[in-house]
């Protein structure tokens, strides 16, 4: 293919939220890298805020943290996973930043004093970022995110509209993603939803080209016949994406219903190779014959949106497969744990993950301590090898004092704001004053590891890069004497200052990482911590 003229595919969506979307997209994109093309994934979000940095989990799940810095849309992270492509800050975008950016361009005066409007000011500032940081890519995978017929979603809509007269239609295909709802009353699939979905999208001057119809059986010719001629698409057109048990079946499923072929026919390109999906069937295979199981405690506040750990879920999901084995996650609310510990009491492995501030922190505390002194093995994740490091300078230093600034004052802060810290491009520095969403230390910071210690023996590596995401850091000065009490940090900033990762010298697993690994995990390549800690779980189920 022409490098020059990458191919555009926009996925918009209908009927109902939470349809896959972004699981489609990234399975679509999996396939075309398995037939040797070059791909990159784009979410255009249509909410208001900046980036999701601020945002509750309860409300926006996960947020998803680049190499380079950026707090994306969790979607992204389906993108990397299942593509093995790093996404970037050019790859996110939301309603919020495209109208930051236009205003601040109006009050610079580089609009030479026209009426700012949404056309043609803010669908151009779209269309500039659907076109921008290009390279050599095949196909560019723009999805669009929210429901058509929402109004926040319609500048969006038009630009890609626009884009179709802007690159031509032989650059260009609409994608769309609908329901068909199977009514148990009358024992049937019902197409009049996807009918009203693709007349607004219609009425909004886009015509879809492929509709992907989410079902959970199969869909009769006469319905897709019925659907092709009232969506006006021709029967081909109408892939059926049936309910899987398994998200790493979707690009099998996906490409067995023609999806990728149908999109190849649309632009003119050869199918008749078909796609490599080897590696995903091997994935399959090991899930349908894991022979071994473990069960998983993860101890968070988020627990009832298991959104919030996307990321942390699929990272634990790969560590199985790395070890061919089930795991079962049980989810413990730590705002529910008390000293009697019977959550834990069929738990073979404790995870405390990231997140923010005080509330719940004493029971991650709780769940801390019942894993050191059990030796239950202990995965500890940024707010998780924090609150490691409270609870050995509590019940091992005696310190009793020792918090966190984050959870107020305290006359012994062994985790304080971060201030200062070193980047690429020199030292950057933060005060309490600073913007909340500025206050971070985010995207990949190397890290050293000490070659006599656990955790170097499951990376092999003495340098490591992973993905931060926090404003809090160990307060080394006051945390030097650990070691002859046991704890180890093994892994420091290049400058020696920043505490990167922490190991107990009498626990047979206990680790804690200032980072966050799930982010990095992928299913044909798990995070070697995931894997190391699923065996370590797995080994401590087998002794009980």
């Amino acid at each position: 293919m022409n490098s020059r003229t990458p191919k555009f595919i926009f996925i918009t969506g209908g009927v109902v939220s939470s349809l896959g979307k972004g699981l489609a997209s990234a399975s679509l994109a999996s396939i075309f890298i398995s037939r040797g093309f070059k791909v990159r994934l784009r979410k255009l979000d249509p909410y208001l805020n900046v980036d999701p940095g601020t945002m509750s989990p309860y409300q926006h799940g996960e947020c998803f943290v680049t190499d380079d810095g950026a707090e994306t849309d969790l979607d992204l992270g389906h993108y990397e996973r299942f593509t093995g492509v790093d996404s970037r800050k050019s790859d996110n975008v939301t309603t919020g930043k495209i109208y930051s950016q236009v205003l601040k361009k109006e009050r610079r005066g580089d609009y030479l004093g026209a009426t700012i409007q949404v056309i043609p000011h803010v669908t151009d500032a779209i269309k500039k970022f659907i076109l921008s940081d290009i390279n050599d890519e095949d196909f560019m995978f723009c999805e669009i995110g929210g429901t058509v017929g929402d109004i926040e979603s319609l500048p969006f809509i038009e630009a890609i509209r626009q884009l179709r007269n802007d690159l031509g239609k032989e650059n260009t295909c609409f994608v769309h993603v609908t329901l068909l709802p199977f009514i148990n009353a009358a024992k049937e699939l019902k197409t009049k939803p996807t009918q009203h979905s693709v007349k607004e999208l219609q009425g909004m001057g886009i015509q879809p080209d492929i509709l992907l119809c989410r079902t959970e059986l199969k869909i009769p010719n006469d319905q897709k016949k019925k659907i092709a001629q009232f969506c006006n698409v021709i029967e081909e057109a109408v892939i059926e994406a049936i309910d899987v048990n398994s998200i790493y079946k979707v690009p099998i499923a996906y490409h067995e219903s023609g999806f990728d072929k149908q999109i190849l026919k649309y632009f003119n390109l050869s199918y008749d190779k078909s796609p490599d999906l080897s590696v995903w069937k091997k994935i399959i295979s090991i899930q349908s014959s894991s022979d071994g199981e473990v069960n998983i405690g993860v101890v968070g506040k988020y627990t009832s949106i298991i959104d919030s750990y996307k990321s942390l879920i699929e990272a634990i999901t790969h560590g199985g497969i790395a070890n061919k084995t089930k795991v079962n996650l049980v989810w413990i609310d730590s705002e529910n744990i008390d000293i009697n510990f019977d959550c834990f009491k069929d738990v073979n492995g404790i995870i405390v993950p990231g997140g923010f501030g005080e509330r719940g922190s004493n029971g991650k505390i709780l769940a801390i301590n019942y894993a050191r002194l059990n030796k239950i093995p202990f995965l500890g994740i940024c707010l998780g090898m924090q609150l490691a490091v409270i609870e050995f300078a509590r019940n091992v230093m005696e310190i009793k004092d020792a918090s966190s600034t984050e959870f107020g004052k305290t006359t012994f802060p062994v985790i304080s704001l971060l201030t200062e810290w070193q980047t690429k491009k020199g030292k950057e520095k933060r005060d309490i004053l600073s913007e909340y969403g500025g206050t971070m230390r985010l995207g990949s910071y190397e890290c050293r590891l000490d070659k006599n210690s656990k955790i170097y023996n499951i990376y092999k590596n003495k340098i490591i890069y992973e993905r931060h995401r926090h404003r809090y850091e160990v307060n080394l000065d006051l945390c030097e004497n650990f070691f002859e009490k046991g704890m180890n940090f093994a892994g420091m900033s290049p400058d020696n200052i920043l505490p990167e990762t922490l190991e107990l010298n009498d626990h047979p697993w206990f680790i804690a990482v200032q980072f966050h690994p799930e982010l990095k995990s992928k299913p044909f390549q798990p995070h070697p911590l995931f894997i190391s800690f699923i065996n370590a779980s797995l080994n401590q189920s087998r002794l009980l």
